[in-house]
């Protein structure tokens, strides 16, 4: 049973796996939106491609025993490698943390541990998805998709009827598609908002019922608005990544090697996404990544839902 094992040692064992996948996120972050195997090379350095050693692969020291740059050739390593490490391993004892919240006393070491590991699962997948959205504005189906269908196996795992986590998915999905997908569409001629952040929506809804999808939107929103103030208050204004000007670029170049009819189906088809056209002038027409808000969101919700629940529900009382 998991109650036989003494915190320190839990620790020890939830921490380091937390950092070692950290490690692995790093490479989910980098390659996944590339369309790259997050397998196979191993890693390997950004300047000149050599192999990195084991030795020079571990968690947060590596990278602060080489003063973050590669052994090899001496680039600069950027400090989100070992930021993203240094969340994993907070992951793993968050999980750790949830599960003895969770688990009974009597609770199996197997049950314990498969409840450990989907917590960190989730957790790491919607880490990867701040980042990956922050470069490129694109939230991955191997991520959304796939977490919604985890969320949905593990549901009676983590007592929550499976109906609730359906309708929950379904609910949080809707939520953005229907007003900001359909219904902007056919206003606009182009959708006011892409699916993946529909799709991150159902994978909270999944998780967590259609409470938690509901927490994720409007608790991302209000973050979202008060950082987007922030930004445009410091900055005066907020650049869209790097990787999403570089790519529409490089679509405007492909569309003059096409022929007629292969360039007017593709621009149609470039039509229906906003990241094709450039950000319009105005405080309204700010592009910002919404995703990294939702997911933190969810986040909250997980490890915090009942508290802030319970706090908001005073609030509302009292007044």
């Amino acid at each position: 049973m998991l109650a036989e094992f003494p915190y320190w040692f839990l620790a020890l064992v939830a921490i380091p796996l937390g950092l070692a996948f950290g490690s692995f996120l790093n490479v989910v972050i980098y390659r996944l939106p590339r369309g790259e195997s997050v397998v196979h090379p191993g890693s390997r350095c950004p300047g000149c491609g050599t192999p990195i050693r084991g030795f020079d692969n571990v968690p947060v020291f590596s990278w602060l025993l080489l003063r973050g740059r590669s052994r090899c050739c001496r680039t600069k390593i950027s400090p989100r490698y070992p930021l993203v490490e240094l969340l994993g391993g907070l992951s793993g004892w968050a999980s750790l943390q949830k599960v003895l919240e969770d688990a009974p006393a009597d609770a199996s070491l197997v049950s314990s541990a498969a409840l450990f590991a989907c917590y960190l699962a989730l957790t790491l997948g919607l880490i990867a998805a701040i980042f990956i959205d922050l470069d490129f504005m694109l939230l991955p189906d191997e991520i959304t998709l796939g977490g919604a269908a985890l969320g949905l196996v593990t549901a009676p795992m983590r007592h929550l009827p499976w109906t609730t986590s359906l309708l929950g998915a379904a609910v949080g999905f809707a939520i953005v598609w229907l007003p900001f997908h359909l219904l902007y569409r056919m206003i606009r001629g182009y959708p006011g908002m892409g699916l993946g952040d529909a799709k991150l929506l159902a994978l909270a809804g999944a998780w967590f019922g259609w409470q938690g999808a509901a927490f994720a939107l409007l608790a991302g929103a209000l973050q979202g608005t008060v950082v987007a103030f922030v930004v445009l208050a410091v900055k005066g204004k907020i650049d869209e990544p790097e990787a999403v000007t570089r790519e529409r670029a490089e679509l405007a170049k492909h569309l003059e090697t096409l022929d007629a009819e292969s360039r007017q189906k593709l621009e149609a088809e470039l039509a229906l996404d906003p990241l094709a056209r450039p950000p319009e002038s105005g405080f309204g027409k700010v592009r910002l990544a919404f995703g990294p808000f939702l997911a933190l969101s969810t986040l909250e919700y997980l490890f915090f839902g009942e508290v802030l629940v319970n706090a908001y529900l005073g609030v509302v009382l009292r007044s």
